[in-house]
């Protein structure tokens, strides 16, 4: 076991007028040895060595060993694949100065003296380059490395960090911390991403647990770095022909995205002290009498009786069972909160824990940690780290699953107040390790505990969880929160805090968290004036409604359901509901890709449009989709906001007559109502009806939204059965949806379906909606001219009756309705000009 960093600073005291540690650089590497069919060990002077593992053409693996001794304490947390491609095989040609390294798409060369290392694309262009001289620094157990900073360069990712989405200029530490009411300055947060992207098309993920930072040229112009205080020193490069081919191959490193159920991404409610069911029951039929869509209710920590036994507490809940079987008929899902640890209050639990060594150990008394906690009295820290935890904790959280809850927040998982200041916390030593090594994955090894166990116990069920702490590999579990934001001084002073989360969002998707939300209101601040605070309520909720998952929540007992700020912010919160509810079908199968790539849903501009460098500054807008541009107004009082929008046309969604050519900023009027939305030229937009919660129509008509343009256009829509794991086995139908436009007509065609081990057998109609300047002369379905009907009589009974079909031109807002049975076939729509 390494000596941790608290013993480290005690012998640092204690030696502090004798020697001190010095820092070396390493200096000269003159050999080498080929290991296999893809891997080098280079040795250099003063017994150091580097290890590069080809795992393809574009991918290698660095393992700096300063000792010599490539060793490490355990396995990857977050590594679960490194055989990108078993046949590929490296040669090494020797020079007098170097040795070099061709791939077929990188030229790697490898300076002897001074040691450094650098990456060409195959035209000789640097992709990354070690600094001279100073590749590698060590000073005791601390490492370093120092890559050479180009002045065009821009960095981006880390996931969940405050301040601007462009990393450039700036330092940042790796250390999950619990900070209530961050500000856009705060750092660390509560996630630990080591995972960064830059625009010269490459990606580094530091494999390295410790608390680990990164400085992108903020010490210096020359050069970039990251660093670690312990443990071994490993990163992986990763090159693409663009950041997203990049990302997928982070994905191929650490893994997929599990995909939440279908009613994961519809609406959600929460508050601190939802925590009875009398107000459980009260905002359900709020909801539904309002018609407000809604799928879950969220209960926080005081739902449960004592920590942490998973039983209701007795005296807030009178039937939990009933409660949950009554809202699961009208459609609801129930999320309640669990915390990683087992208060000494709850004294038979505490003594079960403690005796079976369950508990995390003070390495000063050989007990289990007394942990200082929020609520619930000193409690002992869970060890997920130990393999005998698994099953002990799956039967206690089973419990309120088999009661009929449909998921979990794993919340205050750093573990809470374990921050940089709580060095005491050092002490704590887990199965896996001293504290220093497992502070950042304790959550993740929380979040795999959680969802094995809900595997095992849910045959081909898909868990719901999202968490607030974790590091790189959480998609494999889990999806992510932000966490404590708003401000909690003046909660009507929250409008920094809220334009914070939209970079913050877009970053969490780069960093592998696509299904992400913020606390819609802020978590933060006493809410005591309504009225003054709905303008700020409605313009975060206007955002959240795109976060893939979409949360209200709010401390204590303010509550923050629409209907309480007043009719306006009512009305407006409804419209954007329904309008997240209406996108399902996209966003679903955006999902889909997400776990297929890694790509998210809510991604910057960047992704899509890298060679405008307009992008790398966009902070307060981002892409939904790629159709879709969502420009969120986080600004109090604005009446009209600034929006760029990149190259090629785009439409206003919101009246779709407006046109506006692309590679410009334009103003757009931003009354408190409004979102500004913007659709691509050619878009085809999958919707559905607007219903009370996912699946509470029958037999609803598919709606094709579609705007034609100059180009031909198509979507892959995505459908499965939306709540098991039958999707990891590739269980879903696809269907192609085209649209073409000449001079004479537009075509629009539906394909037959690809069926893969699923078959959407239910009836249902089509309903297109098509953007036409002008009336059609005719409209063709299959060869037949269908027939003109009034709109009202088109749209009855589009869930019941399969054998109507028509069109209605409505000619006040240039859209044409088309209506007609989906027989699974292909379909071919004309529409003549």
């Amino acid at each position: 076991m390494k000596i941790s960093n608290f013993r480290l600073t005690l012998l640092f005291m204690l030696f502090s007028f004798g020697a001190l540690s010095q820092q070396i650089s390493l200096e000269a590497c003159a050999s080498f040895e080929k290991t296999g069919a893809k891997k080098l060990i280079f040795g250099c002077e003063g017994g150091e060595k580097l290890m590069l593992e080809f795992l393809d053409s574009k991918n290698i693996k660095f393992w700096y060993a300063p000792t010599g001794e490539f060793t490490r304490n355990n396995e990857s947390f977050a590594v679960i694949n490194e055989e990108f491609d078993p046949n590929f095989n490296i040669n090494v040609e020797e020079n007098a100065s170097n040795f070099e390294i061709f791939t077929g798409d990188l030229r790697v060369m490898v300076h002897k003296n001074p040691f450094k290392i650098q990456i060409f694309d195959r035209y000789q262009r640097l992709v990354l380059g070690d600094l001279d001289a100073e590749a590698y620094v060590t000073e005791g157990t601390r490492t370093e490395t120092r890559k050479v900073l180009r002045e065009e360069e821009q960095f981006f990712g880390l996931g969940e960090k405050t301040g601007p989405l462009n990393r450039r200029g700036r330092s940042f530490t790796m250390w999950n911390s619990d900070k209530p009411c961050y500000s856009d300055t705060e750092d660390p947060l509560y996630k630990s991403i080591p995972f960064f992207l830059s625009t010269y098309n490459y990606g580094i993920f530091f494999d390295n647990t410790y608390k680990t930072e990164f400085d992108f040229g903020k010490k210096s112009d020359e050069y970039f770095a990251f660093s670690a205080p312990d443990g071994a020193f490993i990163y992986y490069f990763m090159y693409g022909k663009d950041l997203k081919e990049v990302i997928k191959s982070y994905t191929r490193l650490t893994g997929k995205p599990i995909m939440p159920p279908n009613w994961a991404l519809g609406w959600s409610q929460s508050r601190g002290m939802l925590v009875n069911e009398e107000l459980t029951r009260e905002i359900a039929t709020d909801y539904r009498k309002r018609e407000i869509p809604i799928d879950i209710i969220y209960q926080d920590i005081g739902w449960v009786e004592g920590l942490q036994n998973f039983e209701w507490r007795k005296d807030r809940y009178d039937h939990p069972k009933k409660m949950l079987a009554d809202l699961a008929e009208d459609g609801f899902k129930v999320i309640i909160s669990q915390d990683p640890v087992i208060s000494q209050v709850v004294e038979d639990q505490w003594l079960e824990a403690a005796k079976k060594g369950f508990l995390a150990i003070d390495v000063r008394t050989g007990k289990p940690y007394d942990m200082p906690w929020p609520w619930g009295g000193n409690a002992g820290v869970v060890d997920f780290t130990d393999p005998k935890v698994a099953d002990w904790w799956g039967e206690l959280q089973q419990k309120p699953l088999d009661d009929g809850v449909k998921g979990f927040w794993t919340d205050m998982g750093e573990p809470a107040w374990s921050n940089e200041e709580s060095t005491d916390r050092l002490y704590m030593k887990h199965h896996k390790g001293m504290h220093a090594e497992i502070h950042n994955v304790y959550g993740l090894e929380w979040d795999r505990v959680v969802t094995e166990q809900f595997e095992k116990r849910n045959p081909n069920q898909r868990v719901f969880q999202m968490t607030r702490a974790a590091y790189a590999g959480m998609q494999r579990y889990t999806f992510g929160w932000s966490g404590d934001s708003g401000n909690g001084r003046d909660v009507t002073d929250g409008w920094e805090n809220l334009a914070d989360q939209v970079p913050m969002g877009m970053s969490a998707g780069l960093g592998l968290i696509p299904f992400w939300t913020t606390d819609i209101s802020g978590y933060c601040g006493e809410i005591t004036d309504y009225e003054e605070f709905s303008e700020l309520y409605v313009r975060w909720l206007q955002f959240g409604v795109f976060n893939p998952l979409s949360r209200a929540h709010h401390e204590g007992n303010n509550a923050v359901e629409p209907w309480l700020f007043g009719e306006e912010a009512e009305k407006i919160a409804k419209e954007a509901i329904e309008l997240k509810y209406q996108l399902h079908p996209y966003i679903y199968t955006y999902a889909r890709e997400a776990y297929d790539t890694g790509l998210p849903i809510m991604r910057p501009l960047l992704l899509e449009y890298p060679s405008e460098e307009e992008t790398y500054e966009l902070d307060n807008q981002f892409l939904f989709g790629e159709e879709l541009l969502i420009a969120p107004v986080v600004e109090e009082g604005v009446t009209y906001r600034q929006v760029y929008l990149p190259k090629g046309n785009w439409r206003d969604y919101n009246d779709p007559k407006k046109s506006f050519k692309g590679k410009q900023f334009i103003d757009y009027d931003t009354p408190l109502g409004v979102i500004p939305i913007f659709v691509k030229e050619g878009a085809i937009i999958p919707k559905m009806p607007v219903m009370p919660y996912i699946g509470a129509m029958k037999n609803a008509p598919l709606i094709l939204e579609i705007f034609p343009g100059a180009k031909p256009s198509e979507f892959t829509l995505y459908e499965d059965e939306g709540t098991t794991n039958d999707y990891r086995k590739d269980h879903f139908v696809k269907t192609v949806i085209e649209s073409k436009t000449t001079s004479s007509e537009v075509v629009v065609t539906i394909n037959e379906p690809q069926e893969n081990n699923f078959s959407n057998n239910e009836k249902r109609n089509f309903w297109l909606e098509i953007y036409l300047e002008e009336k059609p002369i005719a409209v063709n379905l299959n060869g037949k001219i269908l027939e003109e009907k009034p709109a009202e009589e088109l749209k009855k009974k589009w869930n019941t009756i399969f054998d109507v079909s028509g069109y209605h031109y409505d000619a006040e807002n240039n859209r044409l309705f088309i209506r007609f049975p989906d027989n699974k076939k292909k379909q071919l729509i004309t529409l003549n000009k």
